[in-house]
């Protein structure tokens, strides 16, 4: 029996490309550059008033 090539097209033979050594680098720099631009983006949905979202402030009434 021959052995039968994985078809690229597919997701099991992308994921046997990519773990070769010579693309199995390119994958992981591309990873931590997708990582860390993520991080940097999600770092910029915080609000931009750190109290706007806590309870509302305090009056002081006078009481009677």
């Amino acid at each position: 029996m021959e052995k039968q090539p994985v078809p690229t097209n597919s997701f099991k033979g992308f994921v046997q490309w990519a773990i070769t050594p010579p693309q199995s680098y390119g994958m992981y720099l591309i990873c931590l550059i997708l990582v860390g631009g993520l991080s940097f983006y999600a770092g910029y949905l915080r609000p931009k008033k750190p109290g706007s979202f806590g309870p509302p402030p305090v009056t002081i009434a006078p009481r009677n």
